[in-house]
């Protein structure tokens, strides 16, 4: 007897089942197709993260279709690129509303442009499924936004758990002008007041900062025991260059928006030494053998170096999990409209993903916690699993 979608979709073998979905489903003919909107920083400073989710969904649409689609709906997607910028952002995603009638929406990429659309979705009544990080995103809950990206609250946790471990109390902190780190700013305040630490040092910096020298000398007179770095790249290589270049001696924390290659050839020699969560696709390969992760994680690494001859970044992993959400919901609801995959995605229940497990409910539209994140250092150029 075959087994109900939802069940399979929740094993451990998740991520094979995007393969297996047709033949198991396939005497489901549904005569419309499933029409996916994705708004993607494919360029610009975020491309990053946009260019791996891009590749990442149009490896998937291919392979889905290649066996029938989705309960028989083939599967379409309409994406656009918004240049990591807000306004392009905005543009592209009222077009896939109001022009496309795309039934879901994933992206876009960076929290700055993700929350400069949010908005946008409840009074269309189509659900948003972002790939961005920002707590901001999800909380408080718009019933129509959903995310696949590790939360910054998460992140912080993680890394003020590490502080306290080593005997840190005194900490400094620089964060980028933007939605990602103007929002894990505001949770940094407020978890360092609840932890018995205090931030002696509060700076900001522009994401397209070429010279971060005056804030870095800032902190260094405050006197802080660690330094935590709150943005993405290329302005988080710029403050790893710098806290270098002026030999700082108390250790530098980044975000786990820098856990990726690009990053670490942007900031080179002064990457050395950095300790930030990452996700488990960010270190597969120190993942124990014939562990549930490292078999979960396999699958799509693998897929993803055969097709575009490398491995995926992290962040192609936030696609993954968006499109393997949507996925799910649709099956659950046997359905392609709006509204049924918005329910559907609401009741997701233990989805193994790339970026952890997923649990969402009426209160919690991101569903993962601090499980999702691995403590790592940089260590000869590349990431090496801590704790």
């Amino acid at each position: 007897m075959r087994q109900p979608m939802h069940k399979l979709i929740q094993t451990a073998c998740a991520f094979a089942i995007l393969a297996a979905l047709p033949a198991i489903l396939g005497c489901s003919r549904g005569p419309e197709p499933l029409r996916v909107g994705a708004v993607l920083s494919v360029t610009g400073q975020a491309a990053y993260l946009g260019e791996p989710e891009k590749n990442t969904l149009l490896m998937l649409r291919e392979e889905l279709n290649a066996k029938g689609g989705l309960d028989g709906h083939k599967v379409e997607i309409v994406l656009y690129d918004d240049a990591s910028d807000v306004t392009k952002a905005i543009q592209a995603t009222t077009r896939l509303i109001e022009e496309d009638h795309v039934a879901v929406v994933i992206g876009p990429s960076t929290s700055g442009c993700t929350l400069a659309v949010r908005q946008l979705f409840a009074p269309a009544r189509i659900p948003l499924v972002s790939c961005a990080s920002s707590e901001r995103i999800v909380r408080p809950v718009d019933p129509w936004v959903f995310s696949t990206g590790p939360l910054d609250r998460d992140a912080l946790d993680k890394i003020l758990a590490d502080a306290r471990r080593r005997g840190f109390t005194r900490l400094a902190a620089i964060f980028a002008i933007d939605g990602f780190g103007q929002g894990g700013r505001a949770v940094l305040r407020e978890l360092v007041r609840t932890q018995g630490m205090v931030l002696v040092a509060d700076e900001i910096y522009s994401p397209g900062a070429t010279d971060v020298s005056a804030q870095l000398e800032k902190i260094r007179d405050a006197g802080p025991e660690a330094v935590i770095c709150w943005g993405t790249s290329p302005g988080a290589a710029v403050v790893a260059r710098e806290h270098h270049r002026l030999g700082l001696a108390m250790p530098l924390y980044m975000s786990h928006a820098v856990a990726s290659p690009k990053f670490l050839e942007q900031a080179g020699e002064a990457a050395e030494g950095i300790i930030l969560p990452a996700g488990r696709l960010a270190v597969v390969d120190q993942l124990p053998n014939g562990g549930h992760w490292k078999a979960l994680l396999g699958s799509y690494v693998d897929r993803y170096a055969r097709r575009y001859g490398e491995p995926p970044s992290p962040f192609g992993g936030h696609a993954y999990d968006a499109f393997m959400l949507v996925a799910s919901a649709v099956h659950a609801g046997r359905s392609v409209e709006p509204r049924a995959i918005r329910d559907n995605l609401e009741r997701i229940k233990g989805l193994a993903g790339a970026s952890g497990t997923f649990s969402m409910s009426p209160d919690d539209h991101n569903g993962l916690d601090q499980g999702a994140f691995v403590m790592a250092t940089v260590e000869k150029g590349r990431l090496k699993v801590l704790h």
